[in-house]
Parts: structure tokens; C-alpha cells; sequence
């Protein structure tokens, strides 16, 4: 006869137990049709251990049992509705009057055994302890994937605290940009190959820009910006202008888009600071008109 490993032994001793799933069991079917030796030593194991379904009787497991489990697993109300059959109870499960087996449970210790049995006999013990503690394990986290299933698909079935909670999500919509304000210039200067001062308004707030081209400062003498309309009594004065290279005024916000629009703007020479009586006193030496350069956008529908 041939010498067979642990393996092969526990291996044929857990088959004459019936402790293998169904994958294991014909794995040593097989191994038993090519090698006589290996059937042998499965019939001799069946032999030794088929003393022990007399050693116990079956016990059926306490109805309270499944009430345990429920509780331990926090099953209530609606989550009963997702009931888990109970858990197989083994022929060697304790008495309906005992607590159930922990896993550290040791089995019991059939006499008549040698050494090598009882050592089959207490693995094959545990192995079916781990199983059961597996399918308990298997069985709470059945019950909490059917928990977050209803949690998703069928919250109203739940009970309050195990809804999933409510999120609020604000979503900002964004508008159409605001249109294009409409934009006009100016070119303030003697004749058309002299450009003094370039003059830029924003129709939407009557802010204007003025930027000096070509005007060259006099010693104690300032440029001033005046606006002449026929619908005014006398030019207006917007300011001194030309002492930086850009000058940013928001004057015109006094005076209607079409007076803005139509005006003649005129620049004078005037005491350093502007004129000191609000009335042009120096001569006027640029001059110009508005152009629409950028139409304003139309607005979105």
C-alpha cells in the first residue's frame, strides 16, 4: 500500500464524514475510481467513524433560536420582511434547554478511537464550526444588502432611521451675459492730421475715457473739456483733462444719451487747475463729435 500525505488522510476521513461540499466529494470520487488504495483507506475511515452517528442523537435546534438571531442581527418591522431561512443545525447541536455552541466549542470525544482518528475527528469538528459561523456571517451581510436595496429602491418600507437621508442640492443656473453696452469716440483735435485727444463713452453708464494722442502740455496752462449742446444755455465743463495720459470721468451721467450723443466736444486753454469762473475763458483748440464704433448687443431671448 501505498504512503499517503495528512492531506489525503484528513481528506478521505472528512468524506466518510460528510463534512465535504460538493466539489471536494467528487474530487475524492475520483481519486477513489484510479486508486484502489486510496477507496481503501476511505472504506477503513467509514468503518472507524460510523460508529459515531450512534454516539449521537439528533437534537432539533430551540425554537427561540431564529428570535436570537433576529435580535443580534437588529432585525425589525419592516426588515422582518426580509427574513433569512435558519441557519442548518448539525446532529451534533447542543439541547434545546443548552446556550448554542460557541466557536471555541470542542466536540465530543468518542471512545474506541485511535489518536490519528480522534485528531480527524476534532478537525473535521471544526471544520464544520467554521462553516456555521460563515453561513451566520453570510446571513447578516444577506440582510444588510437587502437593508441598502430597500434603502434605494424602496425607502417608504423602512422605518424612519433606516431611511436614507434627505440631500438638498442647489443648483445655480447661470443667465445670459448681460448684453454689450453700446460704445462711442471722439476724435478731439485742429484738423483731421492733428489729433489731439481721443475720447471714449460708455452708453450704459455715461462713464467716459479721454487718452492724449498728440496735445502737448503749456507751462502753466491746463486742457479743459467742454460739452456744447444746442439743448444747454452754454457749454458745460467736464473737468481738466491731459495732465496723465489717461483721464476717467463719470460727468456725463448729468446729461440725457441724447445730448450726450449729438454734443459738440471742445477743449480750451485754460489757467493751470481749469477755468476759475465754470465759463470757458481760454480759446477753444479741439474739437469733435461722437461715433457709434460698438452698436450694443441685442438682448438674448
Amino acid at each position: 500500500m501505498m504512503e499517503y500525505s495528512e492531506d489525503h488522510i484528513a481528506l478521505a476521513a472528512e468524506y466518510a464524514l460528510g463534512t465535504l461540499d460538493a466539489e471536494e466529494r467528487a474530487q475524492v470520487q475520483s481519486m477513489m475510481a484510479v486508486d484502489k488504495d486510496f477507496a481503501a483507506m476511505v472504506e477503513a475511515w467509514e468503518r472507524r467513524l460510523g460508529a459515531l452517528n450512534q454516539m449521537v442523537d439528533a437534537v432539533e435546534p430551540p425554537a427561540e433560536l431564529w428570535d436570537r438571531i433576529k435580535l443580534a442581527a437588529g432585525l425589525s418591522g419592516a426588515q422582518q420582511a426580509l427574513q433569512i431561512p435558519p441557519l442548518p443545525m448539525a446532529a451534533t447541536a447542543a439541547p434545546a434547554h443548552a446556550e448554542p455552541a460557541a466557536a471555541t466549542a470542542e466536540p465530543p470525544a468518542p471512545t474506541g478511537l485511535s489518536p490519528e482518528s480522534k485528531r480527524v475527528v476534532h478537525f473535521a469538528f471544526r471544520a464544520k464550526m467554521w462553516q456555521w459561523g460563515a453561513m451566520g456571517v453570510g446571513a447578516i451581510a444577506a440582510s444588510l444588502f437587502a437593508i441598502i436595496v430597500a434603502q434605494l429602491a424602496y425607502p417608504d418600507i423602512l422605518p424612519n432611521e433606516l431611511r436614507p437621508a434627505v440631500r438638498t442640492q442647489v443648483v445655480q443656473v447661470a443667465g445670459p451675459p448681460p448684453p454689450i453696452p453700446a460704445q462711442y469716440v471722439a476724435l478731439l483735435q485742429k484738423d483731421a492730421n492733428s489729433p489731439a485727444f481721443i475720447l471714449t463713452v460708455n452708453a450704459a453708464t455715461k462713464d467716459f475715457t479721454v487718452r492724449k494722442v498728440g496735445a502737448e502740455q503749456e507751462p502753466g496752462k491746463s486742457y479743459e473739456l467742454w460739452l456744447v449742446s444746442d439743448k444747454l444755455q452754454r457749454p458745460r465743463s467736464l473737468g481738466v483733462i491731459g495732465g496723465d495720459e489717461f483721464t476717467i470721468r463719470a460727468a456725463l451721467a448729468a446729461f440725457d444719451s441724447d445730448t450726450v450723443n449729438k454734443a459738440t466736444y471742445a477743449v480750451t486753454v485754460e489757467p493751470e487747475g481749469g477755468s476759475p469762473t465754470g465759463v470757458a475763458t481760454g480759446p477753444i483748440v479741439f474739437t469733435g463729435k461722437l461715433i457709434e464704433t460698438v452698436p450694443p448687443a441685442a438682448p438674448a431671448h
